[in-house]
């Protein structure tokens, strides 16, 4: 088979090999499935960077990239029903603590991990579910229905964002989102009742006043450490704040006293760890909204496999509209 892989950490150009591997066989438990488009997320261009915090080398000799993906199942392992055999499915954690991810024409892995695509769902929409569409799920419906309630989201045209704002709206919240000037009329056209940019000096007052001084029930956040001083002014006592990034200050100062006599709730997302109950709650929010058409995943660029240094390359880049898929070609 075709595949993608890297054996050292390093710039996308140069460690990323693209040639011919052997194609796995499904263990016991597991199924096959012929990739069609593999997603491409900043965390798979973060791992192979070797930029995760404590990890000094790779943890296999040999890793095949991302753990997003969607195709059709070509074969079972022992104890699999064989009738799931020809299904469309997406994939979830396919490189996340094992060596070979979806970035090449096959994957094998454990059968709970191939979710069957709702008819008339794109194989690539079926690509962006894994982590953006799960991270979204969770930290706008962690704390159970938000019908009635008024969420903030930030970074609104990422990739999470993007899917948070359209779930909010299905599930009935008042949505305030933030994002970049650029990106403002596309978060609109998302359902976002109010959309600022994130820049604006008088943020915290704006929101204040669309909220009628209430406050914000639920934040879904992606720059904790930078907001964090925000959130502390514009969230209603005994909110929760559902973050799933700080990456441009990892190690925040909290205005600690705020948060105290609010007595807000820090929701810490990480989607590769959440345990089945809820993350089988959150497939069934994302199938519900992509059957009923309030979630559209947005894809942005497509790219062949062979492209993979590049598609990393443009996933890390600011100013993203869509998600990254490479295509193997077999869909």
């Amino acid at each position: 088979m075709r595949a993608v892989w890297y054996e050292r950490f390093g710039p996308a150009a140069e460690v990323l090999e693209t040639g011919e591997l052997d194609t796995p066989a499904p263990q016991a438990g597991e199924v096959l499935v012929r990739v069609a488009f593999s997603g491409v997320n900043p965390s798979d261009a973060k791992a192979r960077a070797g930029s995760r915090p404590g990890v000094t080398k790779p943890a296999y000799p040999r890793i095949i990239p991302h753990s997003d993906g969607s195709g059709v199942i070509e074969a079972v392992g022992d104890g699999v029903d064989a009738a799931r055999v020809g299904e469309r499915v997406w994939i979830w954690n396919g490189q996340w603590q094992r060596p070979f991810g979806t970035a090449a024409e096959y994957i094998a892995l454990p059968e709970a991990q191939a979710v069957a695509l709702p008819e008339g769902v794109s194989l690539e929409a079926g690509a962006t579910l894994g982590i953006p569409g799960l991270t979204a799920a969770q930290t706008v419906f962690g704390g159970g229905d938000v019908a009635g309630q008024t969420l903030l989201v930030s970074g609104g045209a990422g990739a999470v964002g993007h899917n948070a704002v359209q779930l909010a709206k299905s599930g009935g919240a008042t949505v305030i989102a933030t994002c970049s000037s650029g990106g403002i009329d596309r978060v609109k056209a998302a359902g976002a009742d109010h959309v600022l940019d994130y820049a604006d000096p008088e943020l915290a007052a704006k929101i204040t006043e669309i909220t009628g001084g209430a406050g914000i029930d639920r934040a879904v956040e992606v720059e904790f450490g930078v907001n964090a001083p925000l959130l502390a002014e514009v969230m209603k006592p005994l909110g929760t704040i559902a973050a799933y990034g700080s990456v441009k200050n990892m190690t925040p100062e909290l205005p600690f006293g705020l948060f105290l006599f609010k007595a807000l709730k820090l929701d810490i997302s990480l989607i590769y760890i959440l345990p089945d109950g809820p993350r089988f709650a959150a497939i069934e929010r994302l199938h519900a909204a992509l059957a009923d058409g309030s979630l559209k995943p947005d894809v942005e660029h497509v790219l062949p496999l062979e492209k993979a240094a590049e598609a990393q390359d443009i996933v890390l880049a600011p100013g993203r509209a869509g998600a990254v898929l490479l295509s193997t070609g077999q869909d």
